[in-house]
């Protein structure tokens, strides 16, 4: 028996975009998700009164004044901005690349200067067609940026050496000729006061939502409840790996309590040395600029996926973009399953273009 307009599967943000937009116009929503919470990967956690992003660093940012103004409603936003440091062989450096950086590289103080190393740089070891992302980035930054900054770290991040990495991994980095430590650009950027999980709580407000439930394991009652279903899983889960695996990245995450104020100074600090095996750690209580006596770290690993773990990154090689454009043809077929977000698309999203994406489908929906 039909009960709902839409089962959508999956709690994250398209999932709970798509859920309030629907039932704005009237339509009855039922919200699944596999997890013991909602809010998919934005979820953050109360430990001790700090918000503790539970997988990993969320820094909402945006140049759509409608995105923003839309987050807006559900939650204030402070003015919390992204400039995080790196430690390369006991140093720390400034990110993005900027007028800092290269000053803790070569005490250039000039933008003059640091131009002239840089493309001096470039023009020595950089490649025409560079065929790896070794070569793409000696290219776009030179020897020092790319040997202090980039390797290490990249190789941690992707599990391969940069030489057997593809070129199209960074097509492009910011480099700025300023002494300007704000990792975006974005004119509108911040974190939600009181965690993520108030967007969350406010787009599903009365809708029905039923956690801790595998759609795969329920799938038979769970398609009978509704007239469409939207799908935010993976892809190739839903049509049973017909066309193989596709692959990912994934994260692990190792969290402490600490009995100090401030156990970092910043949010966020990168580690790029090989022999430190994790990415990063993060202190979350500076994302909300908290007084507490105590913080909360998470050290952030990188690690191989497979199908136990969390998919985080797609690796949208050619090999992967075969598969899933054979996925994305048997999808376009369907007449009553909306495929939306990270997983279901195989694309990495930032927050802001989730919304925007979820928003575009639902008003094609329901238009």
């Amino acid at each position: 028996m039909q009960m709902y307009d839409y089962l959508i599967v999956g709690a994250g943000l398209f999932g709970c975009v798509f859920a309030h937009e629907a039932t704005k116009k009237g339509k009855k929503c039922l919200v699944i998700d596999k997890r013991d919470h909602v809010g998919g990967n934005v979820y953050c956690e109360n430990v001790d009164g700090i918000n503790v992003h539970k997988y990993g660093a969320h820094i909402f940012h945006t140049n759509d004044k409608y995105i923003w103004d839309y987050v807006n409603q559900f939650a204030e936003f402070n003015n919390y901005v992204n400039s995080p440091v790196s430690i390369s062989k006991g140093k720390l450096y400034n990110l993005p690349f900027n007028m800092n950086t290269f000053y803790q590289l070569w005490g250039t103080k000039t933008p003059e200067e640091a131009k002239t190393i840089i493309e001096g740089q470039i023009k020595e070891h950089g490649r025409k067609n560079p065929e790896n992302l070794e070569e793409q980035a000696l290219s776009l930054i030179g020897k020092d940026v790319y040997e202090t900054l980039i390797k290490e770290y990249t190789e941690k991040q992707w599990g391969k050496k940069a030489t057997e990495l593809p070129a199209f991994i960074i097509k492009r980095l910011p480099v700025r000729y300023t002494f300007n430590n704000n990792y975006f650009n974005d004119a509108y950027q911040g974190i939600p006061k009181g965690g993520y999980n108030k967007i969350i709580d406010g787009l599903l407000e009365g809708i029905d939502v039923k956690t801790n439930v595998d759609f795969f394991e329920e799938k038979e009652t769970y398609t009978t409840l509704a007239k469409k279903i939207v799908y935010t899983g993976k892809i190739d889960e839903f049509y049973n790996y017909e066309y193989g695996n596709l692959e990912y990245r994934s994260l692990r995450f190792e969290n402490s309590r600490l009995d100090t104020d401030n156990f970092q100074g910043n949010a966020v600090v990168n580690y790029n040395d090989a022999d430190v095996p994790y990415t990063r750690i993060i202190e979350h209580k500076h994302f909300e600029f908290g007084k507490q006596e105590h913080t909360v770290i998470t050290k952030e690993y990188s690690e191989q996926w497979t199908p136990e773990k969390e998919a985080y990154y797609p690796i949208n090689n050619d090999e992967n973009q075969k598969k899933y454009q054979a996925y994305k043809t048997l999808a376009s077929k369907e007449s009553n399953i909306i495929f939306g977000g990270r997983l279901a698309e195989y694309k990495y999203y930032d927050m802001h273009q989730i919304i925007a994406s979820a928003l575009q489908k639902v008003k094609k929906e329901l238009n």
